[in-house]
Protein backbone atom coordinates (compact mmCIF):
# COMPACT_ATOMS: atom_id res chain seq x y z
CA UNK A 1 0.00 0.00 0.00
CA UNK A 2 1.58 3.11 -1.24
CA UNK A 3 1.42 6.29 0.52
CA UNK A 4 -0.42 5.24 3.70
CA UNK A 5 1.20 6.56 6.25
CA UNK A 6 0.94 10.35 7.40
CA UNK A 7 3.47 12.83 7.08
CA UNK A 8 3.32 13.32 10.87
CA UNK A 9 4.88 9.86 11.46
CA UNK A 10 7.61 10.25 8.72
CA UNK A 11 8.85 13.37 10.59
CA UNK A 12 9.45 11.25 13.42
CA UNK A 13 13.06 10.50 14.64
CA UNK A 14 13.50 6.32 14.92
CA UNK A 15 15.13 5.88 19.08
CA UNK A 16 18.62 5.37 18.83
CA UNK A 17 18.16 3.07 21.82
CA UNK A 18 16.07 0.90 19.35
CA UNK A 19 19.43 -1.17 18.20
CA UNK A 20 21.24 -1.68 21.41
CA UNK A 21 18.06 -2.53 23.14
CA UNK A 22 17.71 -5.26 20.36
CA UNK A 23 21.12 -6.26 20.03
CA UNK A 24 21.07 -6.84 24.32
CA UNK A 25 17.43 -8.64 23.80
CA UNK A 26 19.46 -11.02 21.15
CA UNK A 27 22.33 -11.41 23.63
CA UNK A 28 20.74 -12.42 26.36
CA UNK A 29 18.65 -15.19 24.48
CA UNK A 30 22.27 -16.66 23.37
CA UNK A 31 22.99 -17.08 27.21
CA UNK A 32 25.28 -13.98 27.42
CA UNK A 33 25.27 -12.24 30.39
CA UNK A 34 24.29 -9.07 29.76
CA UNK A 35 24.09 -5.83 32.46
CA UNK A 36 21.78 -3.60 31.25
CA UNK A 37 21.85 0.02 32.37
CA UNK A 38 19.55 1.56 30.07
CA UNK A 39 16.62 1.67 32.71
CA UNK A 40 14.56 4.41 32.57
CA UNK A 41 12.59 3.15 35.43
CA UNK A 42 13.24 2.38 39.47
CA UNK A 43 14.11 -1.37 40.30
CA UNK A 44 12.20 -1.30 43.08
CA UNK A 45 8.32 -3.03 42.85
CA UNK A 46 5.06 -0.64 43.86
CA UNK A 47 4.49 -0.19 47.74
CA UNK A 48 2.69 -2.67 49.49
CA UNK A 49 0.14 -0.34 50.39
CA UNK A 50 -0.78 1.14 47.51
CA UNK A 51 -0.91 -2.59 45.64
CA UNK A 52 -3.43 -3.28 48.19
CA UNK A 53 -5.19 0.06 47.64
CA UNK A 54 -5.81 -0.99 43.55
CA UNK A 55 -6.46 -4.40 44.80
CA UNK A 56 -9.38 -3.16 47.18
CA UNK A 57 -10.40 -0.69 44.38
CA UNK A 58 -11.28 -3.67 41.90
CA UNK A 59 -13.19 -5.84 44.44
CA UNK A 60 -15.20 -2.73 45.78
CA UNK A 61 -15.97 -2.61 42.12
CA UNK A 62 -14.36 0.64 41.25
CA UNK A 63 -14.07 -0.22 37.69
CA UNK A 64 -15.97 1.45 35.47
CA UNK A 65 -15.22 4.92 33.58
CA UNK A 66 -14.53 8.14 35.88
CA UNK A 67 -14.01 11.20 34.17
CA UNK A 68 -11.84 12.12 31.56
CA UNK A 69 -9.37 14.47 33.49
CA UNK A 70 -8.90 12.10 36.32
CA UNK A 71 -11.59 11.26 39.80
CA UNK A 72 -12.14 14.35 41.90
CA UNK A 73 -10.52 12.24 44.76
CA UNK A 74 -6.95 11.70 42.98
CA UNK A 75 -7.34 15.68 41.85
CA UNK A 76 -7.76 16.49 45.37
CA UNK A 77 -4.62 14.70 46.61
CA UNK A 78 -2.65 15.97 44.12
CA UNK A 79 -3.43 19.47 45.36
CA UNK A 80 -2.66 18.42 48.10
CA UNK A 81 0.32 17.59 47.26
CA UNK A 82 1.44 20.82 45.83
CA UNK A 83 -0.02 22.73 48.92
CA UNK A 84 2.27 20.10 51.48
CA UNK A 85 5.43 19.82 48.91
CA UNK A 86 5.64 22.93 47.41
CA UNK A 87 3.04 25.38 48.98
CA UNK A 88 1.39 26.17 45.36
CA UNK A 89 -2.81 26.41 45.25
CA UNK A 90 -4.45 25.13 42.43
CA UNK A 91 -8.29 24.69 42.19
CA UNK A 92 -9.73 21.14 40.62
CA UNK A 93 -10.05 23.11 36.91
CA UNK A 94 -6.87 23.33 36.87
CA UNK A 95 -5.39 19.66 37.22
CA UNK A 96 -5.49 17.36 34.60
CA UNK A 97 -4.78 13.68 34.83
CA UNK A 98 -3.87 11.17 32.00
CA UNK A 99 -1.90 8.13 31.08
CA UNK A 100 1.21 8.58 32.71
CA UNK A 101 3.31 12.08 32.28
CA UNK A 102 4.15 11.30 28.57
CA UNK A 103 0.27 11.04 27.50
CA UNK A 104 0.15 14.57 29.67
CA UNK A 105 2.80 16.30 27.34
CA UNK A 106 1.25 14.78 24.48
CA UNK A 107 -2.11 16.24 24.98
CA UNK A 108 -0.04 19.78 26.49
CA UNK A 109 1.22 19.87 22.85
CA UNK A 110 -1.68 18.81 20.89
CA UNK A 111 -3.49 21.49 22.98
CA UNK A 112 -1.63 24.88 22.57
CA UNK A 113 0.41 24.28 19.49
CA UNK A 114 -0.63 25.14 15.84
CA UNK A 115 1.46 25.15 12.65
CA UNK A 116 5.38 25.88 12.99
CA UNK A 117 4.99 26.91 16.67
CA UNK A 118 8.21 27.17 18.01
CA UNK A 119 9.26 25.27 21.74
CA UNK A 120 12.22 25.64 23.29
CA UNK A 121 14.04 22.58 24.37
CA UNK A 122 17.28 22.70 26.29
CA UNK A 123 19.62 19.89 25.27
CA UNK A 124 20.47 17.34 26.23
CA UNK A 125 16.98 16.75 26.35
CA UNK A 126 14.01 13.21 27.11
CA UNK A 127 13.77 11.95 23.66
CA UNK A 128 10.36 11.96 23.82
CA UNK A 129 10.04 16.26 23.57
CA UNK A 130 11.03 17.07 20.01
CA UNK A 131 9.14 14.11 18.49
CA UNK A 132 5.72 15.23 20.42
CA UNK A 133 6.50 18.60 19.43
CA UNK A 134 6.46 17.68 15.90
CA UNK A 135 3.74 15.49 15.91
CA UNK A 136 1.59 18.55 16.97
CA UNK A 137 2.62 20.21 14.41
CA UNK A 138 5.03 22.88 16.36
CA UNK A 139 9.19 23.33 15.88
CA UNK A 140 11.73 22.04 18.06
CA UNK A 141 14.36 24.91 18.98
CA UNK A 142 17.22 23.36 20.79
CA UNK A 143 19.39 25.34 23.33
CA UNK A 144 22.62 23.67 24.45
CA UNK A 145 23.06 23.37 28.20
CA UNK A 146 26.90 23.47 27.92
CA UNK A 147 28.94 20.75 30.19
CA UNK A 148 30.35 23.71 31.31
CA UNK A 149 27.56 25.07 32.48
CA UNK A 150 26.23 21.71 34.59
CA UNK A 151 23.78 21.19 31.49
CA UNK A 152 21.54 23.39 31.90
CA UNK A 153 21.01 26.42 29.65
CA UNK A 154 21.26 30.29 30.32
CA UNK A 155 18.66 33.40 30.12
CA UNK A 156 20.72 35.07 27.94
CA UNK A 157 21.01 31.89 25.58
CA UNK A 158 16.93 32.11 25.75
CA UNK A 159 16.94 35.71 24.80
CA UNK A 160 18.46 35.23 21.85
CA UNK A 161 16.37 31.75 21.08
CA UNK A 162 13.42 33.48 21.22
CA UNK A 163 10.91 34.44 17.79
CA UNK A 164 7.82 35.92 17.09
CA UNK A 165 6.83 32.37 16.99
CA UNK A 166 8.09 31.00 20.25
CA UNK A 167 5.27 29.40 22.13
CA UNK A 168 6.70 27.54 25.23
CA UNK A 169 10.00 26.43 26.60
CA UNK A 170 10.55 23.14 28.73
CA UNK A 171 12.37 22.70 31.75
CA UNK A 172 13.32 19.77 33.14
CA UNK A 173 14.43 19.79 36.21
CA UNK A 174 16.10 17.53 37.88
CA UNK A 175 17.03 16.60 34.32
CA UNK A 176 16.61 12.71 32.56
CA UNK A 177 19.15 12.44 31.01
CA UNK A 178 21.93 14.72 33.25
CA UNK A 179 20.32 14.74 36.71
CA UNK A 180 20.79 18.17 37.11
CA UNK A 181 18.72 20.96 39.07
CA UNK A 182 18.17 24.20 38.12
CA UNK A 183 18.64 26.64 40.98
CA UNK A 184 16.09 29.11 42.63
CA UNK A 185 18.47 32.11 40.63
CA UNK A 186 18.52 30.33 37.53
CA UNK A 187 14.78 29.71 36.93
CA UNK A 188 13.90 33.28 38.10
CA UNK A 189 16.23 34.28 35.24
CA UNK A 190 14.09 32.37 32.79
CA UNK A 191 10.66 32.82 34.51
CA UNK A 192 11.21 36.76 34.03
CA UNK A 193 12.04 36.36 30.31
CA UNK A 194 9.14 34.16 29.40
CA UNK A 195 6.53 36.00 31.95
CA UNK A 196 7.78 39.54 29.59
CA UNK A 197 7.61 37.36 26.27
CA UNK A 198 4.06 35.21 27.41
CA UNK A 199 5.99 32.32 26.78
CA UNK A 200 4.51 29.37 28.11
CA UNK A 201 7.24 27.08 30.69
CA UNK A 202 6.44 23.86 30.86
CA UNK A 203 8.24 22.61 34.01
CA UNK A 204 8.81 18.67 34.21
CA UNK A 205 9.13 17.60 37.53
CA UNK A 206 8.98 13.79 37.36
CA UNK A 207 12.41 13.15 39.31
CA UNK A 208 11.42 15.86 42.37
CA UNK A 209 11.21 13.44 44.85
CA UNK A 210 14.83 12.05 43.82
CA UNK A 211 17.30 14.67 44.95
CA UNK A 212 20.91 14.10 46.42
CA UNK A 213 23.58 15.53 48.83
CA UNK A 214 21.27 18.07 50.26
CA UNK A 215 19.95 19.14 46.66
CA UNK A 216 16.47 19.96 47.09
CA UNK A 217 13.84 20.51 43.69
CA UNK A 218 12.41 23.90 43.17
CA UNK A 219 8.93 24.70 41.82
CA UNK A 220 9.47 27.57 39.08
CA UNK A 221 5.95 27.41 39.82
CA UNK A 222 6.72 28.08 43.47
CA UNK A 223 8.65 31.12 43.35
CA UNK A 224 5.72 33.64 42.64
CA UNK A 225 1.99 33.35 41.47
CA UNK A 226 3.13 35.16 38.47
CA UNK A 227 4.91 32.35 37.65
CA UNK A 228 2.83 29.99 38.45
CA UNK A 229 0.35 31.68 36.10
CA UNK A 230 3.09 31.39 33.37
CA UNK A 231 3.63 27.36 34.00
CA UNK A 232 2.01 24.20 33.62
CA UNK A 233 3.87 21.51 36.18
CA UNK A 234 4.17 18.11 34.59
CA UNK A 235 4.67 15.38 37.02
CA UNK A 236 3.29 11.82 38.10
CA UNK A 237 3.79 8.97 40.54
CA UNK A 238 5.96 7.02 38.05
CA UNK A 239 9.45 7.40 39.21
CA UNK A 240 8.12 8.58 42.48
CA UNK A 241 6.21 5.91 43.77
CA UNK A 242 8.00 3.70 41.21
CA UNK A 243 4.99 2.96 39.04
CA UNK A 244 5.69 3.63 35.80
CA UNK A 245 3.44 0.52 34.63
CA UNK A 246 0.67 2.03 35.85
CA UNK A 247 0.77 4.87 33.70
CA UNK A 248 -0.02 7.85 36.08
CA UNK A 249 0.80 11.47 35.40
CA UNK A 250 -0.84 14.60 35.45
CA UNK A 251 -0.30 18.78 34.79
CA UNK A 252 -1.31 21.44 36.36
CA UNK A 253 -2.12 24.96 35.23
CA UNK A 254 -4.10 27.65 33.35
CA UNK A 255 -7.68 26.00 33.28
CA UNK A 256 -8.52 26.70 29.59
CA UNK A 257 -5.59 24.72 29.17
CA UNK A 258 -6.64 21.81 31.10
CA UNK A 259 -9.88 22.29 29.85
CA UNK A 260 -8.17 21.77 26.35
CA UNK A 261 -6.18 18.57 27.52
CA UNK A 262 -9.22 17.21 28.73
CA UNK A 263 -11.25 17.69 25.56
CA UNK A 264 -8.96 15.91 23.67
CA UNK A 265 -8.23 13.07 26.18
CA UNK A 266 -12.33 12.38 26.27
CA UNK A 267 -11.72 11.36 22.52
CA UNK A 268 -8.58 9.33 22.94
CA UNK A 269 -8.24 7.80 26.35
CA UNK A 270 -11.88 8.32 27.71
CA UNK A 271 -10.42 8.24 31.36
CA UNK A 272 -6.83 7.23 33.14
CA UNK A 273 -7.40 3.49 33.82
CA UNK A 274 -9.56 3.60 36.96
CA UNK A 275 -7.58 0.99 39.47
CA UNK A 276 -4.26 3.25 38.72
CA UNK A 277 -6.35 5.99 39.75
CA UNK A 278 -7.10 4.29 43.24
CA UNK A 279 -3.60 3.09 43.07
CA UNK A 280 -2.17 6.70 42.48
CA UNK A 281 -4.83 8.39 45.34
CA UNK A 282 -3.17 5.49 48.02
CA UNK A 283 0.23 6.81 47.01
CA UNK A 284 -0.30 10.79 47.81
CA UNK A 285 -2.54 10.08 50.64
CA UNK A 286 -0.76 7.00 52.52
CA UNK A 287 2.71 6.85 54.06
CA UNK A 288 5.98 8.73 52.00
CA UNK A 289 8.32 6.22 53.79
CA UNK A 290 9.11 4.44 50.65
CA UNK A 291 9.74 7.23 48.59
CA UNK A 292 12.67 7.97 51.01
CA UNK A 293 13.67 4.70 51.21
CA UNK A 294 14.27 4.29 47.45
CA UNK A 295 15.82 7.81 46.93
CA UNK A 296 18.32 7.07 50.09
CA UNK A 297 19.03 3.67 47.92
CA UNK A 298 19.63 6.00 44.89
CA UNK A 299 22.01 8.35 46.73
CA UNK A 300 23.79 5.09 47.96
CA UNK A 301 25.00 3.54 44.90
CA UNK A 302 25.47 7.31 43.24
CA UNK A 303 28.49 7.83 45.63
CA UNK A 304 29.30 4.21 45.65
CA UNK A 305 29.89 4.47 42.04
CA UNK A 306 30.61 8.20 41.11
CA UNK A 307 34.26 7.89 41.62
CA UNK A 308 34.56 4.35 39.61
CA UNK A 309 33.13 5.83 36.50
CA UNK A 310 35.67 8.88 36.63
CA UNK A 311 38.31 6.78 36.62
CA UNK A 312 37.75 4.97 33.42
CA UNK A 313 39.94 6.36 31.20
CA UNK A 314 38.93 8.97 28.41
CA UNK A 315 35.59 9.73 30.78
CA UNK A 316 34.24 12.96 32.11
CA UNK A 317 30.90 13.19 34.81
CA UNK A 318 29.42 15.62 36.26
CA UNK A 319 27.88 13.80 39.62
CA UNK A 320 24.35 14.32 39.03
CA UNK A 321 22.08 16.16 41.97
CA UNK A 322 18.96 14.30 40.91
CA UNK A 323 17.21 11.81 38.82
CA UNK A 324 18.82 8.05 38.14
CA UNK A 325 21.51 8.26 35.36
CA UNK A 326 25.19 9.20 35.13
CA UNK A 327 26.07 10.90 31.82
CA UNK A 328 29.55 11.13 31.02
CA UNK A 329 31.07 12.43 28.49
CA UNK A 330 33.36 9.29 26.70
CA UNK A 331 34.34 11.10 23.56
CA UNK A 332 38.37 11.02 24.39
CA UNK A 333 37.42 7.00 25.24
CA UNK A 334 35.53 6.63 22.14
CA UNK A 335 38.68 7.95 20.01
CA UNK A 336 40.62 6.18 22.23
CA UNK A 337 38.99 3.47 21.47
CA UNK A 338 39.12 3.54 17.88
CA UNK A 339 35.78 4.71 16.87
CA UNK A 340 34.54 8.13 15.38
CA UNK A 341 31.27 8.09 17.29
CA UNK A 342 29.92 7.29 20.90
CA UNK A 343 27.38 5.33 19.08
CA UNK A 344 29.84 2.97 17.20
CA UNK A 345 31.64 2.98 21.18
CA UNK A 346 28.05 1.86 22.82
CA UNK A 347 27.67 -0.35 20.34
CA UNK A 348 31.00 -2.30 20.39
CA UNK A 349 30.79 -2.00 24.47
CA UNK A 350 27.77 -4.15 24.11
CA UNK A 351 29.57 -6.73 21.72
CA UNK A 352 32.27 -7.00 23.44
CA UNK A 353 31.76 -6.54 27.62
CA UNK A 354 28.26 -7.35 27.23
CA UNK A 355 27.18 -3.93 28.77
CA UNK A 356 24.00 -2.06 27.47
CA UNK A 357 24.26 1.87 27.85
CA UNK A 358 22.19 4.09 25.97
CA UNK A 359 24.00 6.59 23.47
CA UNK A 360 23.71 10.56 23.81
CA UNK A 361 23.13 10.83 20.66
CA UNK A 362 19.39 10.03 21.45
CA UNK A 363 19.11 13.14 24.18
CA UNK A 364 21.01 15.79 21.39
CA UNK A 365 24.53 15.01 23.37
CA UNK A 366 26.62 13.02 20.89
CA UNK A 367 29.52 12.90 23.15
CA UNK A 368 27.75 11.22 25.87
CA UNK A 369 26.43 8.01 27.25
CA UNK A 370 23.53 7.26 29.98
CA UNK A 371 24.15 5.05 32.69
CA UNK A 372 21.26 4.28 35.07
CA UNK A 373 21.72 3.13 38.36
CA UNK A 374 18.38 2.04 38.89
CA UNK A 375 19.71 -1.18 39.41
CA UNK A 376 21.15 -3.82 41.99
CA UNK A 377 24.33 -2.43 43.42
CA UNK A 378 26.43 -5.43 42.75
CA UNK A 379 25.68 -5.64 39.64
CA UNK A 380 26.10 -1.82 38.30
CA UNK A 381 29.88 -2.08 40.26
CA UNK A 382 30.26 -5.54 37.99
CA UNK A 383 28.75 -3.63 34.77
CA UNK A 384 31.40 -0.54 35.72
CA UNK A 385 34.46 -2.62 35.76
CA UNK A 386 33.74 -4.15 32.70
CA UNK A 387 33.57 -1.24 31.07
CA UNK A 388 37.09 0.09 32.52
CA UNK A 389 38.48 -3.25 32.10
CA UNK A 390 37.10 -2.79 28.01
CA UNK A 391 38.49 0.47 27.53
CA UNK A 392 42.03 -0.88 28.93
CA UNK A 393 41.99 -3.58 26.81
CA UNK A 394 41.17 -1.02 23.29
CA UNK A 395 43.51 1.31 24.10
CA UNK A 396 46.44 -0.52 24.76
CA UNK A 397 45.48 -3.43 22.10
CA UNK A 398 45.70 -0.84 19.59
CA UNK A 399 42.31 -1.48 18.65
Amino acid sequence: MENILADRVKLLTPSTTLAITAKAKELKAEGKDVIGLGAGEPDYNTPDHIIEAAYRSMKAGQTKYTPAAGTAELKNAIINKFKRDQVISYAPGEIFVGSGAKHVLYCLFQAILNTEDEVIIPTPYWVSYPEQVKLAGGTPVFIEGTEENEYKITSDQLETAITKKTKAIIINSPSNPTGMIYSSSELEAIAKICTERNILMVSDEIYEKLTYDGQNHLSVASISEEYQKQSIIINGVSKSHSMTGWRIGYAAGNAAIIKAMTNLASHSTSNPTTTAQFGALAAYEGTQEPVEEMRRAFEHRLNKVFSSVQDIPGFRCIKPQGAFYLFPNVKQAAQACGFKTVDEFAADLLEKANVAVIPGSGFGAEDNIRLSYATELSSLEEAIRRIHAYVDEQTHSGN
